[in-house]
């Protein structure tokens, strides 16, 4: 019954999985919108505290932060809820998109109802970024760190390691100087040793129940060399969907044709190209998190056995890919609380959530790159004045980000 009074905040939490394109990094803008601003479940400087504390940790970031709003309201079975609310829109989504696929061309799934998503999505993006900046920046060593951090993010956006490489760095600087001394003691958080017991435990027997099934030869070993391949996926990719999509290619589509392995494995798991480039070309017009393309892959590499095997091969994809991030979260992070009363962690903390917002305006300036120039030879002042229109609404009206989204919908379709 306790759970009762924080069905608003689920609904809430619906919505935003029904409204929320752009990736982990427009994700947290559209957080700030909601959860800050306009529902105020957290402050901003919490919001910040778990941007940083998950760019640390392997997974789903946007997933694992919204995950800590839930554990914050009502602990961990409002976590649990909150990130099952959270992923089941899109992945429900990218699984019947593996159904649907045998019917369509690929072209026949693009559509201009999208067209202006990337623009809105670096809108709230340029919001998140403003708002980071007036709450991290306060003097000359975290201009500094913000500086380096965007600079050095932009230029090397693709390297996975580079931005957990940047918040050490970040935190390393600023304790360099001792002026700034650790918050009020808090409570330790009681850590639960059994999360990451369990992470380790599964992780473990996942791997050599594949190997074994692999040597073996079993005949419906499938389902378990799936699960072993996403769940790995999911512990230990750094850098968000984009780095996991590169993963799943190589795992999926491109070993499969390997001759060494054809000869060592040949019921490898394996996805054709085409297939693969349909659902990550849709992921990133998906609300939600992009670590639902999972759903996807899952359904199509069992897409042959028929439709219970196929419908299993989902299912598989969103549990093995979004469990790893659950469980690491719910572990590390009272660990992550208790160290905060140390002096050097805290003094850690200003400079790394200075390079987290430098991450921040570097995503903006990449996404704003990343728009092909026959879009902006075609309708290049709309991107600009939606770009302009999303901040200035979520800057200074109190518009629902997702009112936001569907009328950047309807503007697609109708310009």
């Amino acid at each position: 019954m306790a759970l009762v009074r924080h069905i608003p905040f689920l609904k809430a939490v619906l919505l935003h999985s029904l409204t929320a394109f752009g990736g982990p990094q427009g994700h947290f803008g559209m957080m700030l919108k909601t959860f800050v601003h306009d529902r105020k479940d957290i402050s901003h400087e919490e919001l910040m505290d778990y941007n940083a504390f998950c760019q640390m940790l392997p997974g789903a970031s946007s997933t694992q932060v919204l995950t800590l709003v839930g554990y914050k309201r009502g602990g961990v079975s409002l976590a649990i809820l909150t990130l099952l609310v959270w992923i089941l829109p899109a992945s429900l989504l990218m699984g019947a998109l593996s159904f649907l696929l045998r019917y369509f061309h690929n072209k026949e799934l693009q559509h201009d109802v999208f067209k202006y998503v990337a623009p809105m999505t670096i809108g709230f993006l340029a919001y998140a970024s403003t708002v980071a900046f007036r709450l991290a920046i306060h003097n000359t060593i975290t201009r500094v760190i913000v500086s380096a951090s965007a600079t050095l993010s932009f230029a090397f956006f693709k390297i996975p390691w580079m931005i957990p490489l940047l918040i050490v760095v970040g935190g390393f600087v600023t304790n360099l100087s001792d002026r700034r001394y650790p918050q009020a003691e808090e409570n330790r958080k009681k850590i639960n040793w059994a999360n990451i017991w369990l992470f380790a435990l599964i992780f473990l027997v996942a791997g050599f129940l594949s190997e074994t099934a692999r040597k073996n030869d079993w005949q419906n070993r499938r389902p378990i060399n799936l699960f072993e391949n996403t769940y790995r996926f999911g512990s230990i990719v750094f850098g968000g969907g984009q780095v996991l999509v590169a993963l799943m290619y190589e795992q999926f589509v491109v070993r499969p044709e390997s001759e060494k392995v054809m000869q060592r494995n040949p019921n490898v798991v394996r996805i054709t190209r085409d297939d693969f480039y349909t659902g990550a070309g849709i992921v990133r017009a998906m609300p939600g998190p992009v670590f639902s393309i999972s759903s996807f892959m899952g359904g199509i590499a069992m897409s042959d056995r028929g439709t219970g095997w196929q419908v299993l091969g989902c299912i598989i994809g969103t549990v093995a890919i979004f469990l790893p991030s659950l469980l690491l979260v719910l572990f590390f992070f009272p660990i992550w609380n208790n160290l905060k009363k140390y002096a050097i962690v805290f003094r850690a903390l200003e400079g790394i959530n200075a390079s987290v917002v430098g991450f921040l305006i570097a995503s903006t300036l990449y996404m704003l790159k990343d728009i092909p120039m026959p879009e902006w030879a075609d309708h290049g002042w709309m991107n600009l004045a939606v770009i302009v229109a999303t901040w200035l609404a979520l800057h200074y009206s109190r518009i629902p980000s997702p009112v936001l989204v569907v009328a950047c919908l309807l503007l697609g379709i109708l310009v």
